[in-house]
């Protein structure tokens, strides 16, 4: 099996984190205008520090961009990444559904009258 593309590979490892998958959903839930690292701590037990650091591994990923809106950095969620990923994981999907038919159709014909 292929290893994914840079692009993919940076999402997945962005993703195994479970505090970056409720990052990325609640900025994706703020919309267009987007999230401040404080908006986002407030709602959760963790600091504003470790929200930037999180926030700043979803952003090497792709996955948000932050605009200087005021005083305030807001991010916002770019979903193209998620798009790449997504096919990998598709493609990687696919060839194991041949491969399992393959070993079906094997495995019935030695079965067979």
């Amino acid at each position: 099996m292929a290893a994914p593309p840079a692009r993919a590979s940076a999402v997945l490892d962005a993703l195994g984190d479970a505090t970056r998958r409720e990052l990325l959903a609640a900025v994706g839930a703020a919309g267009a205008e987007g999230a401040t690292a404080t908006e986002l701590a407030a709602e959760r037990s963790i600091s504003r520090q470790a929200i930037v650091k999180h926030l700043q591994v979803l952003a090497a990923a792709g996955l948000v961009g932050a605009a200087k809106v005021g005083r305030e950095q807001r991010y916002r969620l770019e979903p193209a990444p998620l798009a790449d990923a997504s096919a990998w994981l598709t493609s990687v999907g696919a060839a194991w559904d041949r491969r399992l038919a393959r070993l079906a159709e094997s495995t019935s014909r030695r079965t067979a009258p």
